[in-house]
């Protein structure tokens, strides 16, 4: 029986939001453009993001903290492995010795990962803080050479469909700005 009503309510509330809509369409069908734009997107998709993304990735610092992690990593494996093998054999005193270097490889593993998160969150936020100037410029001329005038984050919308996404507009904006600004480096 609650199944019954819930569908009952669920159809209602469904052919009203289909009727306010076909109402509101059919009142003034021009009125008003929306679109959606996921900034962060935009961003991290263009190619200047990308390129500073490949370069950190490409760097000593990077590449070395990459290699501490994976190294601890294996250690840490391996000594596990070997303390699963062999631990019925050991001493008290030789277990506990074992474990002593085993938190001390992990804490290695830890920190390395740490390190390189803080990295890529700086990395973001410099990257962030660079081309924001250049996605402000690209919505505006966007949303004005398209006559928008509903502009909505991404974030904020529950569904919408691929037409209104003006992303990746926004991100071909932001490489046709900072291509000279790459060439000329």
């Amino acid at each position: 029986m609650k199944t019954n009503t819930f569908k009952i309510f669920g159809l209602m509330a469904i052919v009203a939001f289909v009727f306010s809509v076909s109402f509101v369409k059919a009142a003034d069908p021009q009125s008003e453009k929306l679109a959606v734009v996921d900034a962060r997107v935009a961003i991290f998709s263009s190619n200047a993001a990308q390129n500073a993304l490949k370069v950190f990735e490409e760097s000593a610092d990077f590449i070395s903290l990459k290699a501490k992690y994976e190294s601890s990593s294996a250690d840490f494996q391996a000594m596990a492995k070997e303390a699963e093998t062999k631990r019925l054999t050991w001493s008290q005193e030789e277990l506990a010795e074992h474990q002593k270097k085993m938190s001390y490889v992990k804490a290695d593993a830890e920190l390395a990962i740490q390190k390189i998160t803080a990295e890529q969150k700086q990395l973001e936020q410099r990257i962030l803080q660079d081309l924001a100037p250049f996605v402000e410029q690209a919505l505006q001329e966007i949303v004005k050479e398209e006559g928008i005038s509903i502009l909505l984050r991404a974030e904020s919308v529950l569904l919408a469909t691929p037409e209104t996404s003006i992303t990746g507009k926004v991100a071909a904006r932001i490489d046709a700005k900072t291509k000279p600004k790459a060439d000329s480096e």
